[in-house]
């Protein structure tokens, strides 16, 4: 989805290293950066990749899909609910309300300390990054804990990551599944969900009940008790749905 706003595609090492070149001439993946103990072996470099993710997703504008996505929400008699494996805020941004939103791999607007001195999360609203981009490292201070003073780190859900404060989002999910539990006739349109983890995937086919709309460029095959599939991109294929509905 946030791919057709012109965000990095991180998908293979390929799609990674063409938005990082830095981290490629060390070698580093996108499994590597995204992990809890690189903030712990170098944070100028682990901040610098995050940092420079942050500073991105608050300058890139939605693209015109989400806007499509509303309208239909708003015809609908219960609305909609945003389930997201994305961690950008772009349907934030895009004017869906925060309590329709469950980002089950957190939030890179929040951040949270890196030894989990509590279960606290804060908004990063203060945290404005610099990043060398012949390094990838951050040059400004890196945020800290305001309870501990430790480094803080993204409240993301990384590889290998067992210290995540997921608290905020188990709020989240208990909204959805209450709102879920509220609808006769669920109908759910996934947008670029994958196989490698699959966890919208998951989601959506046991949610959907034969009324799932798959939107994907590379792997929209769906098994036809869960609905149908489209080959595309997001902003693409969802302007081509709306216009056939008139």
């Amino acid at each position: 989805m946030g791919v057709d706003s012109g965000l990095p595609d991180f998908r293979g090492r390929e799609g990674f290293w063409r938005a990082y070149p830095a981290l490629r001439q060390q070698g580093l993946s996108f499994e590597d950066m995204a992990n809890p103990a690189r903030f712990a072996e170098h944070p100028e470099l682990a901040w610098g990749f995050y940092g420079h993710r942050l500073k991105l997703y608050r300058e890139t504008v939605p693209h015109e899909g989400f806007a499509i996505l509303r309208r239909w929400a708003d015809r609908m008699s219960r609305g909609a609910f945003v389930f997201t494996s994305n961690v950008d805020g772009q349907f934030q941004n895009a004017r869906f309300p925060e309590n329709r939103v469950h980002e089950c791999h957190g939030s890179i607007h929040a951040l949270q300390c890196l030894n989990v001195c509590s279960s606290d999360t804060w908004l990063a609203e203060e945290f404005h990054p610099l990043v060398n981009e012949k390094t990838s490292e951050l040059v400004s201070p890196m945020p800290r804990c305001p309870r501990c003073g430790a480094l803080a780190r993204p409240n993301i859900l990384m590889f290998g990551d067992w210290a995540w404060i997921d608290v905020p989002y188990e709020k989240q999910r208990e909204r959805l599944e209450a709102w879920i539990a509220t609808v006769q006739r669920l109908v759910v349109v996934e947008l670029g969900a994958g196989k490698t983890l699959p966890t919208v995937r998951r989601f959506s086919e046991r949610n959907a009940r034969q009324r799932l709309i798959r939107i994907n460029p590379r792997e929209p095959n769906t098994n036809p008790l869960h609905g149908v599939g489209f080959e595309g991109g997001a902003a693409t294929t969802l302007k081509l749905l709306d216009l056939a509905r008139g």
